[in-house]
């Protein structure tokens, strides 16, 4: 079920999923996320951000992911922010719930 690299394409897990990893300023890649697009590990990564107030007011933070198996870093900006649940919501949720958005700024290629 993990992407396998083979002769240099990259295969995707069954359930379609690719593999991101959060690289730091460092190149330390600290967390691992996984989505069918990039974009999807993004959104997933900025939900752990320190959230702000609300959208407009929160900090944005560049969010660098390298594919695994690849030399493709997906950079993203991202922000997170605590909004009310909705009046619909399920007994388990809770009254404030942590909201993110995601920018994509490019893709570079790493030299390593």
């Amino acid at each position: 079920m993990w992407s396998l690299a083979i002769e240099g394409k990259i295969m995707v897990r069954d359930d379609g999923k690719r593999n991101f990893a959060l690289r730091e300023s460092n190149g330390d890649e600290s967390s691992v996320f996984s989505g069918n697009t990039p974009r999807q590990a993004a959104l997933k990564a900025a939900r752990r951000l320190e959230p702000g107030s609300s959208e407009e007011e929160t900090d944005r933070v560049e969010l660098r992911l390298r594919e695994k198996g690849t030399d493709k870093v997906h950079i993203y900006e991202g922000w997170a922010w605590h909004e009310t649940s909705p009046d619909n919501k399920p007994d388990w949720m809770p009254d404030t719930i942590t909201e993110a958005n995601v920018s994509k700024k490019g893709i570079e290629h790493l030299e390593e």
